[in-house]
């Protein structure tokens, strides 16, 4: 049984902030589990020259210290999609401001999520915004293979040979 499915059995995950947390936390886990080279981060701080914060969840490189930052994960407050969407493209600037600054120009992702519904938005290196279709966690083998899509896109921009094991 996996991590999902206890949570799903063992709790009620619909009525409170931190029950959505803890599906966030669960479809996060899931996900880059099989990435050996991706860790994720909760809460880490995040700036660029014009903005400075605290991520919700971060997927970077598995290290000891935060350097590359490749996907943000964002809950909205009170499922406000449209305040998570202006975070979001704050957030991915700042993603894509970081890592040109170390000499590494690639996309960034961004996924804005209130754990029911899940929207996924890409930065590409010319600047130019992608915004997939929203998906529920009613189909979660769906949502998860989404999910790992976006994270193995990260890998890419790693540049790890680990899609290949």
């Amino acid at each position: 049984m996996t991590r999902l499915e206890r949570l799903r059995k063992n709790f009620d995950l619909r009525s409170y902030e931190k029950s959505k947390e803890l599906l966030i936390d669960a479809y996060c886990e899931e996900a880059v589990n099989p990435l050996k080279s991706l860790k994720i981060w909760k809460g880490a701080a995040i700036s660029s020259d014009r903005a400075k914060g605290n991520s919700d969840y971060l997927i970077a490189e598995r290290r000891d210290y935060l350097e590359r930052l490749y996907l943000y994960v964002l809950e909205p407050k009170k499922d406000d999609f449209e305040k998570g969407l202006a975070q979001c493209l704050v957030e991915m600037y700042v993603c894509q401001w970081q890592n040109i600054r170390d000499s590494s120009k690639v996309d960034g992702f961004d996924v804005v999520t209130n754990a029911k519904t899940w929207q996924f938005y890409k930065l590409d290196v010319n600047g130019i915004v992608y915004e997939s279709r929203p998906y529920t966690s009613d189909d979660p083998d769906q949502l998860l293979g989404v999910l790992n899509y976006v994270f193995r896109q990260c890998l890419l921009n790693l540049g790890t040979n680990e899609l290949e094991r």
